[in-house]
């Protein structure tokens, strides 16, 4: 299975509740304890989403932290343990990242289902998806491997806060719905899209983890797939924008409706809700598409709530709230004439103010000027008689055909500065990707960058829309190379084969004292400024650096002429 970039807030979606169309959700939270998931009742509702029957009967592999999973996967701490499953936080120890696990036995009645459910979903590749790196069957185990986003926020715990602002609402249903069409135009469905399914990135792009996997372990099928998931991204929405969860039953951390009155607009249940956006929750909740201001056709799948969001006005961000400037106030200085407006002078009252002498016309002025002109006399007289000095000392080298010494003017002989020696390469002991957020993104080509063959690349895969790796926020320190010396040498430059030009990069050297750098940060040294390079990156230094380890950083890609970005390495040679 390929991998994929970055990791996930955690392991498994472990809210222990039912589809939303069952209306029958219990109150939980990421983390919930294996006593609450057991207490799920069965799914029920018109939408005909359901779970694939009784409990499986088959007790949790017994694991315990510090297991490792094809030599690879050391399991760090239990987030779930439930119904024949458990999931874990883990660590990649060869790829140095944090990930998430699910395991569960191979005889297991869902093991094939979550495989078939994992791997489906690893084709997609959609990076508004949490990715499944790996999913494996061996040693009586069915394991998925996915990512682990530690920078990333659940909507549970965004709501717990309050409501969110209608630009944030926005963006979230607008991103969620399009995340959705796309999955489901390639044929899976999530059938658990609840707010902990759901995170939030610092740079604000959501993204949906659990996709099909999630209802493949605990067996939840539904008749009409897209209509399951339509509804739970206008519950998502609803959450959002009145912190109440929009059926009679407590959950997620959110307050129920008032039992008996039905399910009321959002601007009904809280003021100051947007209008637009409360109509398209209601239109994407099973309610035959009532709002609270018109009769308007429900939205039965995610591409039509899409398209039903993208026709709305685009809600701006709010204007940001600067501090208040201090008042003004006087200083001393400016309390004098400087400080307010003067009156114009009568003639009754002008008075004569005393003309200081111009400048350098006292006699402190004077006395400077005599000994400037002094030192540039002196200055000029020595270095006349130094070049003199040099231009008879060669003379005197041609007719007596002496070399190697020269004659300073104190008259002392001094060897000639020796050549510097011709650069040539250095043995290159090994190449790795840099990683700095632990992930990878072309591994298997990384021996191309110093394989001594010019046809061989490491090339990058190609993102759209922003030449910084796509903006993605695992991509935002950008990649390269890491070439490892085998020992600590003086580097005295660079000679690098571009696979394309127009990538903007720089070179850098790491501490001597350097032992597997993984950051941009490990790397103090400056071989190159960062800048736009050609076909080719050479460069050399006047004083060697001492490092073992040299990293081509790569930060800008240049556009492939299709509306994308790619770029990569195609030979490295560092010099000495």
């Amino acid at each position: 299975m390929a991998e994929r970039s970055t990791a996930a807030v955690d392991v498994a979606d472990n809210s222990g509740d039912d589809p939303l169309a069952a209306k029958a959700d219990k109150a939980a939270s990421d983390g919930v304890a294996e006593a609450q998931d057991t207490a799920e009742q069965s799914a029920q509702g018109g939408d005909g989403e359901r779970r694939d029957g009784e409990r499986s009967g088959y007790t949790t592999p017994d694991l315990h932290s510090g297991h490792k999973l094809a030599k690879r996967y050391r399991l760090e701490e239990c987030v779930t343990r439930l119904d024949g499953f458990s999931s874990w936080r883990a660590v990649d120890e060869k790829l140095r990242r944090a990930v998430g696990v699910h395991i569960l036995p191979a005889l297991h009645p869902r093991a094939r289902s979550v495989l078939a459910a994992a791997r489906s979903s690893a084709l997609l590749g959609d990076p508004r998806f949490v990715q499944v790196l790996d999913a494996v069957e061996e040693n009586e185990l069915v394991y998925v491997v996915h990512e682990w986003l530690p920078d990333a926020t659940e909507l549970t715990a965004l709501l717990a806060a309050g409501p969110l602002e209608a630009h944030d609402a926005y963006q979230l249903v607008s991103q969620v719905s399009q995340a959705m069409a796309a999955a489901h135009r390639e044929g899976l469905s999530h059938l658990r899209l609840t707010p902990s399914a759901v995170l939030r990135s610092s740079t604000g792009q959501y993204r949906i983890r659990g996709l099909a996997v999630n209802a493949a372990l605990r067996g939840i099928t539904a008749d009409r797939p897209q209509r399951t998931d339509t509804e739970a991204i206008g519950a998502l929405l609803y959450a959002a924008l009145t912190k109440r969860w929009p059926y009679e039953t407590d959950a997620y951390g959110l307050s129920g409706l008032p039992k008996g009155v039905g399910l009321l607009p959002p601007d009904q249940v809280r003021a100051g809700v947007h209008r637009g956006l409360a109509e398209i929750a209601m239109r994407a909740l099973v309610n035959d598409g009532a709002t609270a201001s018109r009769q308007e056709p429900p939205c039965t799948t995610p591409d039509e709530l899409a398209k039903a969001v993208a026709a709305m006005p685009r809600i701006r961000p709010p204007e940001p709230d600067f501090p208040t400037p201090l008042e003004y106030q006087r200083t001393t200085y400016q309390q004098g004439n400087y400080g307010r407006a003067q009156a114009r002078p009568s003639a009754a009252t002008t008075t004569v103010t005393p003309v200081p002498p111009p400048p350098l016309q006292s006699r402190t002025g004077k006395a400077l000027k005599w000994a400037v002109s002094a030192l540039l006399i002196a200055a000029l007289g020595l270095g006349s008689w130094q070049v003199a000095d040099k231009l008879l000392d060669q003379r005197t080298n041609e007719k007596t055909g002496e070399t190697g010494t020269q004659t300073s003017p104190g008259g002392e002989n001094q060897k000639k500065p020796p050549a510097p020696k011709p650069l040539k390469p250095l043995q290159i002991s090994d190449v790795s990707e840099f990683m700095p957020h632990g992930s990878g993104i072309q591994l298997d080509e990384v021996p191309h960058a110093a394989d001594g063959q010019g046809d061989t690349s490491w090339v990058t895969p190609r993102y759209e829309g922003y030449a910084n790796f796509g903006n993605l926020p695992e991509r935002r320190q950008g990649s390269g190379i890491i070439v490892d010396l085998g020992s600590v040498q003086d580097v005295r430059g660079i000679d690098v084969a571009m696979y394309r030009s127009g990538q903007k990069a720089e070179v850098l050297a790491a501490a001597e004292d350097a032992t597997d750098p993984g950051s941009a940060d490990a790397f103090p040294h400056r071989l190159t400024e960062l800048q736009t390079v050609g076909d080719t990156l050479k460069a050399s230094v006047q004083k060697p650096v001492r490092t073992r380890y040299v990293l081509i950083h790569i930060t800008e890609l240049p556009s492939d002429g299709t509306g994308g970005y790619r770029g990569g390495i195609s030979e490295i040679k560092v010099l000495g």
